[in-house]
């Protein structure tokens, strides 16, 4: 019984131990520049590019071949994909899905849309990973992480929302105030999948504290921890340190946004995923 997890982009994962993986990638046009959100992409240079950028920018989610040549002849395939509230790749996936599984009778495909991004998919993504280690059946997987997907979270903070703000993610309201005199919007993902600001802050340092109380509020008492900056290690490391001293054993990661978390977190948004 061959399985295999393929997620969009937006997750950050490139590989995987033990468990057959593929990433599908989404991309951002700006201009006449585009930028494949795959292993050769440079989330650096492309954040570096868009900061001087002053034209129309947009992503693209991947077309429905992409997400079939990714599940290859895998009998059993997880498919995590970017919020459908904001994407159009879930909805590209479950097309995929059908058309893969009339191809092929007997094969079997899941499609996880996660509400979420970045980190959040990377949890689930690993959370399935350890199912199948375990010799768990696709049906019991299928109940095992949809329940997970319940109690997993995405809090953000972002120190500029012009491109959600330019792709309609984001009202001008809303934006218009994030970046003046260093203030930072704190929020998280909502339970229908969309960015939900809760609170203004001034500076990274006050952002810090107000990521865990709303992390706390969420339910998190000390289950794993994904974290995603872009160009933000010093902010990254902060929290780390201050979640281990909540919960010396914690299993927390720190990684870089590839290429579509980072057009969406810009420089210095910092997104964090974790278990309720």
């Amino acid at each position: 019984m061959m399985f295999k997890i393929v997620a969009d982009s937006s997750s950050d994962v490139l590989s995987l131990a033990d468990v057959p993986f593929a990433s599908v990638p989404l991309t951002i046009r700006a201009g006449e520049r585009i930028f494949v959100d795959d292993a050769a992409c440079d989330a650096a240079a492309m954040t570096e590019y868009m900061l001087s950028y002053k034209g129309k920018s947009s992503t693209a989610c991947p077309a429905t071949q992409d997400w079939t040549d990714a599940f290859g002849d895998a009998e059993n395939v997880f498919c995590v994909t970017l919020t459908s509230n904001l994407s159009g790749s879930y909805n590209s996936a479950r097309v995929a899905a059908e058309e893969y599984m009339e191809a092929h009778p007997g094969r079997r495909v899941h499609v996880v849309d996660t509400l979420s991004a970045g980190p959040e998919l990377r949890l689930v993504v690993e959370k399935l990973q350890e199912l199948i280690l375990a010799g768990r059946g696709f049906e019991e997987i299928v109940s095992e992480i949809e329940a997970y997907h319940k109690r997993s979270f995405l809090v953000f903070s972002l120190q500029s929302l012009h491109s959600l703000v330019a792709n309609g993610r984001v009202s001008p309201a809303v934006g218009a105030l994030v970046g003046l005199l260093g203030i930072r919007v704190v929020g998280r993902a909502s339970e229908e999948g969309t960015l939900e600001p809760l609170s203004k802050v001034r500076g990274d340092r006050k952002a810090l504290p107000e990521i865990i109380r709303i992390m706390k509020e969420l339910g998190w008492k000390g289950g794993r921890v994904r974290i995603a900056h872009n160009e933000n290690p010093a902010m990254a490391e902060t929290l780390c340190s201050m979640l281990k001293a909540l919960y010396e054993k914690l299993d927390v990661t720190i990684d870089r946004c590839r290429g579509l978390c980072s057009y969406y977190a810009e420089r210095g948004g910092v997104l964090v995923g974790f278990e309720g």
